[in-house]
């Protein structure tokens, strides 16, 4: 691609890098399940699943009761996915000891630690061969939250002849557990008679057991579209004035000092090899550095929006000329001495300096984009630091393996400038984003929808008068003639700002969707616009809904949700109607996408208004607990103060994610009626797995 094309193409690039996205990290490989089936006399036969834990880690007895524990824990249970003639089940499933009985501030909990046996009596009713396959499912947790588990387990009931089956004697494990730290009722020890005859082997991955169907295609295009918004920001970053001298001031270099041709070539390809190295491994250290709850921290905690509301207006006016941001000369000046030692140790310094070089360019785009990555999980910094530098290298070594097309290249100037400027009047309106997210966790409703849009409105006015030569700042050329591909970004811009101005009475506004305030966060929720809202669809008209419509708060589409779960709940069974579970956050780019595009899609809409009760609880909501309410959380291992605390003590010790949105379907006790499901953004997905919950419930 010529370089001209990239110019033409910077303001797409720049809608890439400031609306991308992100997405959880589940646990495995923390379970493992043995069955074996024993064969008895009268036409009896006993299946046995053997379930082993890691250490710190507990699975709960089939007795376990959730309504006793404030709704935590699933009782481990198997059931046959279709009916069969072949076989008859004798009573419930049973745990083949004793469990813990542990009691706590939430209720009491009965569970296994180590290991146990789960029985489950059958009779055979045939002579053939045939096989079955049983759903074993139930939860495991540990301190820091609990994690649901699915498996198909297939049993193989091989030439059963009842005239051949001999009892014997069992080989139940006589394991003693400990003592339970509560004193109270035990369940009864039940002791098969065993005669090993058929057994197998599963080992459980919790990262396919904590998902929904559909979450790791969602993780892919995560995953790709970080490495493209990070592919975007390094060609931006070329542009600017501190990377695009360096270009011939470099492949001079790899011309002059390698000797031949052939050398030059290696020493390019090195030297791109270098800069990926350099940055990637800046996305590796952040990662390891500050793990999956800190990177949840970068993205969601408000204290770390308003840092970086502060940081990214610092470099705004840095860009913007009012000075200028540079490293410590001393480091550039020792790794630019490193660097004349040649050979790779050489080159690789020499990518290095680049790097320190053009910090004051490049930080603001490079923070930009891990504080965007880090939504993605783990592995989201490395991905965009790859990309990140992939756009990087290239150019560097093509043009040091290609010297000639350093002819096409336009000139150093004022242009360059010109893309500073525009990129500092974008971190401006980039950091209203981070503010917005503080505004809304406090409640301020200083920053509302309205003052928001305004604020982009003047940027993007700004930037189209710039570059139409309307307005200078420092270190401006003066514009002689106005160029095609200026006049274009110029245009953009002015649309983009037109496009803005509906905003302000209410309009969508899909495009800034997950950075703008939701609409209802406005001077008057827009009732001007669209008239006072009856709310809740079918709801509207129940005598029900107006009794609790002063709990609940109106969301885009004339839906209401709840925020206060034991409220929702006491609705729901009421209504008689399941619950809509969903762990949010004020600072949830993809929270406020959902709600403004997939829950106000014609499809969607009508169930959430009229088949399911929403319970909404903000994970960073900062409105202050009541003093005796405070507590220590073993799950966030910090005291609960505020609601935020509250809900997010409750989502990773019930469902074992740092993450929003998640999304479960319950039944007004609590029980869930599907597997979690986070980020979706296909319309028809979303409507799958909130139908599926909803029929669920109607089956029960």
């Amino acid at each position: 691609m010529k370089f001209k094309n990239i110019k033409s193409h910077l303001f797409l690039i720049l809608s890439l890098f400031i609306f991308s996205s992100a997405f959880a990290q589940p646990w495995k490989n923390q379970l493992t399940l043995d069955h074996r089936l024993v064969k008895k006399a009268d036409n009896k036969a006993t299946l046995i699943i053997k379930a082993t834990v890691v250490s710190g880690f507990h699975i709960f007895s089939v007795d376990h009761d959730p309504a006793k524990a404030d709704f935590t824990g699933q009782p481990t249970a198997i059931e046959l996915l279709e009916p069969s003639k072949n076989i008859k089940l004798i009573g419930k499933l049973k745990d083949s000891k004793k469990p813990l009985i542990h009691k706590d501030e939430f209720g009491t909990s009965l569970w296994f630690e180590k290991n146990v046996e789960f029985i489950q009596e059958i009779e055979v009713l045939t002579d053939k061969s045939f096989d079955l396959t049983f759903a074993f499912s139930g939860q495991i947790c540990d301190d820091n939250g609990c994690v649901f588990v699915e498996k198909d387990i297939k049993v193989n009931f091989k030439d059963f002849k009842i005239a051949d089956a001999t009892p014997t004697t069992p080989e139940i494990s006589t394991e003693t557990e400990p003592q339970a730290t509560v004193a109270g009722e035990l369940t009864e020890t039940f002791t098969p008679e065993t005669a090993d005859t058929t057994q197998g082997k599963e080992s459980i991955d919790l990262e396919k057991t904590a998902s929904k169907a559909g979450d790791e295609e969602a993780k892919d295009f995560s995953w790709l579209l970080i490495f493209i918004t990070g592919f975007g920001g390094g060609l931006i970053a070329l542009l600017t004035p501190c990377v695009f001298p360096m270009i011939p001031m470099t492949v001079t270099f790899f011309t002059k000092q390698s000797g031949t041709r052939k050398k030059g070539i290696i020493n390019a390809l090195l030297y791109g090899v270098s800069i990926i190295v350099i940055y990637v491994a800046i996305g590796l250290i952040i990662t390891a550095i500050m793990g999956p709850a800190g990177l949840n921290d970068l993205s969601t905690n408000v204290w770390m929006n308003l840092f970086f509301f502060v940081i990214f207006m610092v470099f705004a006016f840095s860009f913007l000329g009012a000075f200028e941001i540079q490293l410590p000369s001393s480091w550039v000046n020792k790794a630019d001495e490193k660097s004349d030692k040649g050979g790779l140790i050489g080159i690789f310094f020499m990518a290095f300096t680049l790097s320190l070089v053009s910090f004051s360019c490049t930080g603001p785009i490079i923070g930009t984009l891990l504080v965007e990555s880090s939504q993605s999980g783990m592995m989201g910094p490395a991905v965009g630091m790859a990309g990140f530098a992939l756009a990087l290298a290239i150019p560097f070594t093509l043009f040091a393996i290609f010297p000639g097309w350093l002819n096409s290249l336009p000139k150093s100037g004022g242009w360059l400038n010109s893309v500073k400027v525009v990129l500092g009047l974008l971190e401006l309106a980039l950091a209203f984003k981070f503010l917005s997210g503080v505004d809304l966790a406090y409640h301020w409703g200083i920053l509302t929808r309205e003052v928001f849009i305004a604020i982009w409105i003047a940027v993007f006015l700004t930037i189209g008068l710039y570059l139409l030569g309307k307005i200078q700042f420092a270190h401006d050329t003066p514009i002689v003639k106005l160029s095609v591909t200026r006049f274009m970004f110029a245009l953009t811009a002015l649309v983009f700002t037109v496009y803005l101005i509906p905003g302000m009475w209410g309009a969508p506004l899909r495009l800034i969707d997950g950075i703008a305030p939701p609409r209802t966060h406005s001077e008057d929720n827009f009732r001007f616009v669209r008239g006072e809202s009856n709310g809740g669809g079918a709801m509207a008209t129940d005598t029900l809904f107006a009794q609790y419509k002063k709990d609940m708060h109106e969301v885009d589409g004339d839906i209401y949700v709840f925020h206060d779960l034991e409220k929702g709940q006491e609705y729901a069974k009421k209504a008689n109607k399941p619950i809509l579970l969903d762990f949010t956050g004020y600072n949830c780019p993809n929270c406020r996408r959902t709600e403004s595009t997939i829950w106000t899609d014609p499809k969607v809409s009508p169930i959430l208004r009229n088949d399911v009760v929403i319970i909404s609880l903000y994970i960073d909501d900062k409105t202050k607990l009541p003093k005796e309410e405070w507590k220590y959380s073993k799950a966030l291992e910090s005291e609960m103060r505020t609601v935020g605390n509250k809900w997010g003590d409750f989502q990773v010790r019930r469902y074992g994610q740092l993450s929003q949105p998640l999304y479960v379907v319950t039944d007004p006790e609590g029980n869930d009626l599907i597997e979690p499901f986070g980020y979706t953004p296909n319309v028809d997905k979303y409507l799958e797995l909130l139908s599926e919950g909803v029929n669920n419930f109607t089956k029960k």
